[in-house]
């Protein structure tokens, strides 16, 4: 199964990504954008992983220190890609927010799995392979209190990408 750590967002912060994932698409000519139900932001990208892997990845997530915080997301940008980009919706950077990512990824790493080592960009995937005239910029900032983090699976459901929540951490 495929994994990732995630931050799911309230109803609210949903909607006002929606509006930027609208946006987008409405200036774009080409993407493929993302579903209202997924978005959500990575904190660790596991990949393939097995029965065993999964618990070690719940005990991980079982043992980091974790208080509720806020997140504000106060930009929107791409990263550039060869056949269309990846734009986002920029979380800005906050110690609670790079201390629990911190923490995740050294944690997992002790625990024999092998992550990327790239430094931690906080965002909010909107489209995938976009074609637009937009430009990035920044925004008035928005966003909520983190109160729990989710083990996620990533599959494919008659089609359709469909991420569920396997493990909560928080309330």
């Amino acid at each position: 199964m495929r994994l990732f750590i995630a931050v799911n967002f309230n109803n609210d912060t949903k909607s006002r990504l929606l509006a930027l994932r609208d946006e987008l698409r409405d200036k774009s000519s080409d993407g493929n954008f993302s579903l209202p139900e997924n978005l959500h932001l990575t904190l660790v990208f596991l990949g393939e992983c097995d029965e065993r892997q999964a618990a070690a990845v719940k005990s991980v997530i079982g043992r980091v220190r974790f208080a509720p915080f806020g997140i504000a997301i106060d930009r929107i940008g791409r990263f550039k890609r060869d056949g269309g980009d990846i734009w986002w919706a920029g979380v800005r950077e906050n110690q609670p927010l790079m201390d629990l990512q911190g923490e995740l990824t050294d944690k997992l790493v002790e625990a024999g799995f092998g992550l990327e080592k790239r430094r931690y960009s906080a965002h909010v995937t909107l489209g995938r392979r976009v074609e637009t005239s937009m430009r990035p910029r920044g925004l008035e900032p928005f966003g909520e209190a983190v109160e729990a983090i989710d083990l996620m699976r990533s599959e494919r459901v008659n089609g359709k990408l469909t991420y569920t929540s396997i493990y909560k951490k928080g309330c």
